[in-house]
């Protein structure tokens, strides 16, 4: 295998990985809250954890999705914000779910020259492989935000590493 196609599939399998990490965090979260408390927002300037769903199944879409693949861009951002209901804990853990699958099977599918290919996605110019760190790390990012606010809900540890000693030392 090429030195090339060897860097793509590190990079795509290693963002697969991590976004599969942040679903797993996310699941925990949903686990530990009621039906209300994924729609509360914590106050006027927040946005509740449906809305972050909602906003990541949008975002992972655009970057991930419809750009890599050359679809046609049909996010109505405003709307992940501006949804009050309509979708329960288990239906907005599928929807995630199903478009980080899609986004993981675009990046994998996804051409050297896609992954290198500069496109603009909401006014930036970014190539592929940057669409797949945005995605990335927006979904970390959004994920932090739905752990702490978890933890302020129900004042308890999330348990994300459970049985795992994150004391041992790099080899």
């Amino acid at each position: 295998m090429d030195k090339e196609k060897e860097l793509q599939e590190e990079l795509v399998w290693n963002a697969g990985y991590r976004m599969n990490e942040n679903l797993r965090m996310i699941k925990i979260c949903f686990d530990q809250l009621s039906e209300e408390q994924v729609w509360q927002k914590p106050n006027n300037s927040c946005n509740s954890i449906a809305n972050l769903i909602l906003h990541l199944c949008g975002n992972i879409t655009q970057y991930g999705i419809a750009s890599i693949q050359n679809l046609e861009d049909e996010r109505k951002r405003d709307e992940e914000f501006a949804t009050e209901s309509g979708y329960t804990k288990a239906e907005l853990i599928k929807k995630l779910e199903d478009t980080v699958d899609e986004a993981k099977r675009a990046f994998y599918d996804a051409p050297l020259h896609e992954l290198l290919r500069k496109r603009y996605v909401q006014g930036f110019n970014f190539s592929g492989v940057g669409n797949i760190i945005h995605v990335t790390e927006h979904l970390s990012y959004h994920t932090g935000q739905i752990a702490l606010y978890t933890k302020m809900l129900n004042d308890q540890d999330l348990g994300f590493y459970s049985g795992v000693n994150l004391n041992v030392k790099n080899e």
